[in-house]
């Protein structure tokens, strides 16, 4: 059976689902929907379970109708709740989670952990509010007879042993060395030190003064720079719930992405929710430069952008504050790429924040667009496996 291509969108009082079946006999389909369930099957295509974001319900008002030219069936489903907002209709990897995996609880084999942990005891939606003013712990190494045989790292730190059997393509990646065998503290002293070497006074006096180049760049106005100011003056003119798809849109290409990725839950502590959420600031921040720079076009030089700017991909680092983020990233701005200039760094400052302003649908649409670029890129694909599908997972889900 083939999973289809679908998409939803609402008004006020029904959800829509437009349902691509190109090669499926009109004549014969069958719809189930009752509360937050949806299933759809049209042979060879199978919509096995589809968990809604809010209960339609069944009183003669539903319709269904199917274009032969474009072979889609658009199915229109009245809200229990007329005037209710459905949440998160473009997260497709979410949506597709049977009930039973969009808690918390994860199988064994989705995260590796034998052991239940007692905060699995709550669902990804009944999460905590986020705090960004939590307390710090500084990092303290483990006398050296309790030392864990490997360390972590990747996304929440719950991998180990990855580079292990990947010795021949790590350099080409990663900047530290052998990040089994290295803990968090001696990451970070090397990074800095790393950055300290390759500081080029004479590079960056040139980038300066000879700014021509760079100030073109700065003129380029991605993507979210357009849907921020719909969303501000939308905001302006009304207080009413709004559908992200009216500021985000995804493509054919980007469901499709998400339709691939496999649902996974995560058992993250508060210390590793807080790790996660400043290493994507991290990795947006690098992803905005390399926007900004290649004016939108991706290149050969974009994976290496894009990991070399981000302290999280490059050197496995996990920060502990939004300063040691913000410090990190200029300074490796000023230190590697082709034009190290402090206005690129506000500017990646600035289109990070509108990019989070907008919400999981536009973090989620950059997250996609890093995946395709490390994907297309060998071997940046395995910090993929490290981070960018974990990312473009969770963040379906989180707040």
């Amino acid at each position: 059976m083939i999973t289809p291509a679908f998409e939803l969108t609402q008004d006020p009082d029904f959800l829509t689902i437009i349902i691509k079946v190109p090669y499926a006999r009109a004549s014969e389909f069958d719809v189930y929907f009752e509360g937050e369930d949806f299933k759809f099957y049209a042979k060879p295509y199978f919509l096995r379970q589809l968990t809604l974001p809010g209960r339609i319900v069944e009183d003669g008002r539903e319709k269904a109708s199917y274009n032969t030219d474009k072979g889609t069936f658009t199915i229109r489903l009245p809200k229990e709740v007329p005037g209710q907002y459905f949440e998160g209709l473009d997260m497709l990897t979410s949506l597709l989670a049977p009930k039973k995996s969009r808690s918390a609880k994860p199988l064994v084999e989705e995260i590796g952990m034998a052991k239940k942990s007692a905060s699995a005891e709550l669902s990804e939606e009944e999460e905590e509010e986020f705090d960004w003013e939590v307390e710090q712990t500084p990092y303290k190494e483990s006398a050296e007879n309790t030392l864990p045989v490997q360390y972590r790292y990747g996304f929440g730190n719950l991998r180990s042993g990855v580079f292990q059997r990947l010795q021949d393509e790590l350099s080409d990646v990663i900047d530290v060395k052998d990040p089994d065998q290295t803990s968090v503290d001696e990451r970070r002293r090397k990074r800095l030190a790393a950055e300290a070497a390759k500081f080029d006074p004479d590079h960056y006096l040139a980038d300066f003064f000879e700014d021509e180049a760079i100030q073109h760049v700065l003129k380029y106005k991605p993507w979210w720079v357009d849907a921020h100011k719909k969303m501000t003056a939308f905001h302006g003119e009304s207080h009413q719930e709004y559908d992200t798809h009216t500021f985000v849109v995804f493509s054919e290409e980007e469901r499709e992405q998400l339709r691939k990725f496999t649902n996974k839950s995560y058992i993250l502590d508060k210390r590793s929710r807080h790790h996660v959420y400043l290493g994507l600031i991290d990795i947006l921040l690098a992803y905005c430069y390399e926007i900004c720079v290649n004016e939108g076009d991706n290149n050969v030089e974009s994976s290496w952008n894009v990991r070399k700017l981000s302290a999280t991909l490059c050197w496995l680092e996990s920060f502990t504050s939004i300063h040691d983020v913000l410090v990190s990233f200029g300074r490796r701005v000023l230190c590697y790429p082709l034009y190290r200039h402090f206005g690129l760094v506000t500017r990646a400052f600035s289109d990070t924040v509108m990019i989070l302003q907008l919400g999981r649908a536009a973090v989620l649409k950059c997250l996609l667009d890093i995946h395709k670029i490390f994907m297309q890129n060998d071997p940046a694909y395995i910090l993929n496996d490290l981070f960018i599908t974990d990312y473009c997972i969770w963040i379906q889900k989180t707040k």
